[in-house]
């Protein structure tokens, strides 16, 4: 959760420190610091707040190494005590950490009865004196007292540590949550992501659980396990630009990756669909972007359709019965789904497709809920599927290694390339959005949902669909960049007048049923994760078995009907609020005047088949949230108590 950096180099590390952090600030921003050796003196800076305030104390550090941390609190309140990073009574070295110490209590009597004192509330705090104690009572090098230390502890960790005694190194380590190291000429960088040196460079070494870099200014890297035993990883080109990371002139991220979404479904579809007979389809191109094998086998063109994904053609299996992930796929008795948040939400679309085209029985379930149920699986009958923008998230990445030690196949949705769920799952595809920013989701829902609807007909092609219905829906797939375009140029006006209206609300229901059901429960947590606004989602339903006690003339109720094979019991779901006093918005087709009369306001987009409605039911919410959040002086990009990748239980 909380975002890490590190450099030893030639240049000024304070001013690359906070950069790199005011880049990942979304993984939290609590309070902040630094900590930069210079003249053999250790040199700290810590604030409360976002990294603004931070840069306003420190900008004028001095120094070539250093370190840095942007916070979300764990244990212990935002204040400048528990901020990062940490030091020992003597301050020889600093350290930044993202992670939970789960056995820190245990630890910190420990060394309480050893003599250490602690001025902090934090874990963080606690593994700095135990390393300290193991350095000085075992006369350890502080690599050596590091390591060790390390084997202690219960939980997880990426942490980061630069030294006053050594200020030509930094020590990088990880269990569980995300650590890589940059490579540049004569200086390295550490992060929790990418983003915070993607300016110096691309050259990036990815960090396993259980591993541990020391890197040198002059003399190079060197990785090993815990155990000592050395490691050669390989160096990995990363692709992407520094504007992908930047606003574009959009006031906030969540704003930019919202009118993104066209261009994010092209580059997702970008070589898998390809439309033939359409010379100037923009999904038309040869496949790109999936972990391929060398062995794909393309569906075949029908009606001048076709349809491929590389990361699923890959084989798989032990030597001498290898198989593809797409076959076993087909063979699947049963289709599990795991995500958290808005991949879980996804993730229910992905039930309603997979069921209705492939016929095979899908379960979805909360990651973080299936790791410690003991969920029976059978490795010669179950695929899990795992979703996670980051290809990060703690409770998703517990989820996989559970699934793994059954024996179970696992497939991997993440957007994140080189990511640790796409390192450990068997095969998987990525959702090529572009880095996602803000806070609340947006532009990786809509890619995650292409992606299973993709998935879906490429299982169900030739075995449970006709050719007709494989080309009616890729061709819808193809269409939605530019249907979204027109959703958006087209209501975003009405939807900023609604959210002028509702601004004020303590409460509103978000209500829809078949495939937008999900993006009921979707449209409700962007409510209350940006706007603060209680906000729940229901199928449709389930409204008169309970919550139609809490509808008044000041709730307002979102619905999502649109003209499908359940329309009418929808619109009846309206009429039901309607006599209640209470207050309808209604999401539906281009063309149906039918609710006009029973909705305070009416946001019409394109038609669209009902299997992937979804991805354009959801931005009219996705907008909404946004501007009454921005209209209630909101921080829409970084909300309070939130985080974007969450590494910790």
């Amino acid at each position: 959760m909380c975002g890490i950096t590190g450099y030893v180099g030639k240049r000024k590390a304070a001013e690359i420190l906070l950069g790199g952090l005011a880049r990942l600030e979304y993984r939290g921003y609590d309070s902040a610091g630094l900590a930069v050796v210079n003249g053999g003196k250790m040199n700290i800076r810590k604030k409360v707040g976002k990294v603004k305030e931070l840069k306003a104390v420190a900008s004028d550090v001095e120094g070539t190494v250093g370190i840095g941390h942007t916070r979300w609190a764990t244990h212990g309140e935002p204040s400048e005590k528990n901020a990062h990073p940490h030091v020992p009574s003597d301050s020889s070295f600093a350290l930044v950490h993202n992670g939970i110490v789960e056995n820190y209590s245990t630890l910190r009597e420990m060394l309480t009865r050893n003599g250490c004192t602690f001025y902090s509330e934090t874990d963080t705090e606690v593994l700095v004196k135990l390393i300290d104690h193991i350095k000085k009572t075992e006369s350890l090098t502080l690599q050596l007292a590091t390591r060790k230390a390390l084997t202690q502890v219960q939980g997880t960790y990426g942490i980061c540590i630069c030294s006053q005694e050594d200020p030509d190194i930094l020590i990088a380590a990880r269990m569980g949550s995300p650590l890589i190291v940059g490579v540049g000429e004569e200086e390295y960088f550490v992060a929790s992501d990418a983003s915070a040196f993607l300016e110096y460079t691309r050259n990036v070494l990815h960090l396993n659980d259980g591993e541990m870099a020391v890197v040198h200014r002059t003399e190079g890297h060197q990785v090993s396990t815990l155990a000592g035993q050395a490691l050669s990883p390989r160096l990995v080109a990363l692709e992407g630009s520094l504007e992908q990371i930047e606003k574009g002139g959009y006031k906030h991220f969540m704003l930019k990756e919202i009118m993104e979404q066209p261009t994010a479904l092209l580059n997702c579809m970008r070589g898998r669909v390809c439309i033939s007979n359409e010379p100037g389809s923009p999904v038309l191109g040869s496949q790109v972007g999936d972990r391929a094998h060398p062995l794909l086998r393309p569906a075949p063109i029908k009606s001048g359709v076709s349809l491929t994904l590389g990361g699923i053609e890959q084989l798989v299996g032990p030597e001498g019965a290898k198989y593809t992930m797409l076959d076993k796929l087909r063979a699947a008795r049963r289709i599990i789904i795991c995500g958290c948040g808005t991949s879980w939400h996804a993730g229910l679309v992905g039930e309603y497709i997979l069921e209705t085209l492939c016929k095979v029985p899908v379960e979805v379930e909360y990651a973080s809920e299936f790791r410690y149920r003991n969920a029976v699986l059978r490795a010669d009958e179950d695929v899990v599927i795992v979703i996670s923008q980051s290809g990060e998230t703690a409770d998703t990445l517990a989820a996989l290694r559970y699934a793994k030690s059954q024996g179970v196949l696992c497939m991997g949705i993440c957007n994140t390339v080189g990511s640790t769920i796409a390192r450990e799952t068997d095969g998987g595809i990525y959702l090529h959005a572009g880095p996602e920013i803000g806070v609340a989701s947006t532009k990786a829902f809509t890619c995650q949902v292409t992606v299973l609807a993709m998935l879906a007909l490429r299982i169900s092609h030739t075995r449970t669909i006709s050719d007709a219905q494989y080309s009616e829906l890729a061709l819808a797939l193809s269409s939605l960049p530019n249907k979204i375009d027109d959703l958006i140029r087209q209501n975003e006006s009405k939807i900023v007048e609604i959210a002028k209206v509702y601004r004020f609300a303590h409460h509103c229901l978000f209500l829809g049923r078949g495939y937008n059901y999900p993006v009921a429960l979707e449209g409700a947590l962007k409510m209350k994760e940006i706007s603060y606004i209680h906000a729940e989602g229901y199928p449709a339903a389930e409204m008169k078995h309970g919550p139609i006690a809490l509808i008044d003339h000041l709730m307002p109720v979102i619905f999502v009907a649109m003209k499908d094979s359940i329309y009418d019991k929808v619109k009846s779901n309206i009429q039901e609020v309607r006599a209640r006093k209470g207050t309808v918005i209604a999401i539906t087709d281009e063309g149906n005047d039918e609710l006009d009369g029973l909705c305070e306001y009416v946001i019409h987009i394109p038609k669209v088949c009902e299997e992937v409605s979804p991805i354009l039911t959801v931005v009219p919410l996705q907008l909404l949230s946004y501007h009454i959040a921005i209209m209630r002086g909101c921080d829409v990009d970084m909300p309070r108590n939130l985080a974007k990748s969450v590494t910790t239980e």
